[in-house]
């Protein structure tokens, strides 16, 4: 089969990707917003904007089905296989852990644990996650000198969310700025998470406690090197999405 589509249909094999859905208004805000942040940060401004983003990891690893493949001996039929190879049983409900953080140039916040079954609303986001431990973990790296951006989320969109940081910050990327669907332009969606990700499942995790042990290990380690190329990307993001007119360009990069 390789050899038919590699020499003699001539073809290669491109991986498909995945990207959030655009609607019409998100593709005007994600063009006019990518433009707007292009000429309010340049690149010495970028040094001081402090990314963040939440993210909920499973005791149960991410699981890609297309790599997953039985070989049998040619003519075998499938109920013929021995069950045990065929299927891939999974938990019904894996137990879970949100995780908030914040990355910049001058460094990243220790990961921020969700109290366990806690939803995050508008007070909850305010009170705890920002007031507690976030803005003062920043604040102790970049004192009064710093540019907090989020996206727009539905506790962090809400008005009095946004007064607090206007009043608690001295500069914010917030919803009225921040491009709408767009993970592809916020610097711990498209490297932090996936890098962090992919290195606490390295090893297997059997429960929360032990999830929270490796996610907090993967993060100590993480350099900031890392860091930085990702934070480097941004702006080369931003043009990328202006250039696409407002559409899909991380499969361009």
């Amino acid at each position: 089969m390789h050899r038919i589509i590699h020499r003699d249909l001539k073809l290669k094999c491109v991986k498909r990707r995945r990207a959030q859905e655009l609607s019409e208004a998100n593709r005007v805000a994600r063009l006019t917003r990518c433009k707007q942040l292009l000429k309010r940060y340049s690149d010495p401004a970028v040094d001081f904007i402090w990314f963040t983003d939440e993210k909920v990891f499973t005791v149960e690893p991410p699981f890609n089905s297309q790599n997953d493949r039985v070989y049998a001996p040619v003519g075998t039929k499938k109920r013929h296989i021995d069950p045990r190879r065929l299927l891939r049983t999974r938990s019904t409900f894996s137990k879970s852990v949100m995780v908030s953080v914040a990355v910049s140039k001058m460094g990243m916040t220790e990961l921020i644990f969700v109290d366990p079954g806690v939803k995050v609303n508008g007070q909850y986001y305010r009170d705890v996650l920002l007031s507690q431990q976030m803005l003062p973990a920043i604040k102790r790296v970049a004192g009064d000198t710093f540019v907090f951006q989020q996206d727009s989320a539905p506790a962090n969109r809400a008005r009095d969310t946004i007064k607090l940081l206007q009043r608690e910050t001295p500069d914010i990327i917030g919803p009225d700025l921040w491009p709408p669907n767009s993970p592809d332009l916020n610097p711990v969606d498209y490297k932090i998470w996936g890098l962090v990700q992919q290195r606490v499942y390295k090893c297997r995790v059997t429960n929360v406690d032990e999830l929270k042990q490796r996610l907090v290990e993967v993060s100590d380690d993480l350099q900031q090197t890392v860091i930085d190329s990702a934070v480097n990307q941004w702006r080369q993001r931003l043009k990328a999405c202006v250039r696409a007119q407002e559409r899909h360009f991380e499969h361009l990069l």
